[in-house]
């Protein structure tokens, strides 16, 4: 019997039209698209049915989210979904030498700051002028109450690995900006979660 690696992430089926309506806003007409951290390959999928002019680039530091994604390619014999890349966003350099946008979903508190140093870094250096670098997930933002649930969501995290956590918005974009990054464009998303662009200065 054949082993299926397809990994089903619940998240991922309740936010994933609500970004591809802001993608849809935000990305390029034609070009590539990076993902950073595909997970379970399951976002990157639904984007490449949707998008079929995007080229969808898919990648990830884990071996068994790189099974996910490619078992999850395979099945929807898209043309314009590429295999995963072995990318850690921490270390440079990255395996690919440009891209049109970067996209990059719920890695930023589940991984160490270091990580988002890197995506930082590795966006700035592939994107042209005025490309976009897609970011989403929880945020603390500086003057706003923080959810109940993204408290305990914070606490969780942290229980679970020190380094990470809800980072503050104003932080992440301080590291945009000193990459080359102009200010975000923030969008209110559900279950508290933001859409936070950034575009290539």
């Amino acid at each position: 019997m054949m082993t299926d690696h397809r990994q089903h992430a619940p998240a991922a089926a309740r936010n994933r039209d609500p970004i591809l309506t802001v993608l849809r806003e935000v990305l390029p007409r034609a070009g590539t698209v990076l993902e950073i951290a595909s997970g379970s390959g399951e976002h990157i999928l639904h984007f490449a049915q949707a998008m079929p002019d995007l080229v969808f680039q898919p990648s990830d530091p884990s071996p068994e989210a790189r099974q996910s994604i490619a078992a999850w390619a395979a099945e929807s014999g898209l043309a314009n979904l590429r295999p995963p890349l072995v990318l850690d966003a921490a270390a440079p350099p990255w395996p690919i030498a440009a891209a049109n946008a970067v996209l990059c979903i719920n890695m930023i508190h589940i991984s160490p700051w270091a990580a988002t140093e890197g995506l930082m870094r590795g966006a700035a250096a592939l994107l042209p002028p005025g490309a976009p670098l897609y970011l989403y997930g929880p945020y603390r933002r500086a003057g706003a109450p923080t959810a109940p649930s993204n408290e305990e969501f914070d606490r969780s995290l942290r229980s679970r690995d020190p380094a990470w956590g809800l980072r503050d918005l104003e932080a992440v974009a301080a590291l945009a900006a000193a990459a080359g990054f102009a200010g975000p464009a923030v969008t209110e998303m559900p279950a508290n979660n933001l859409s936070v662009v950034f575009r290539r200065a």
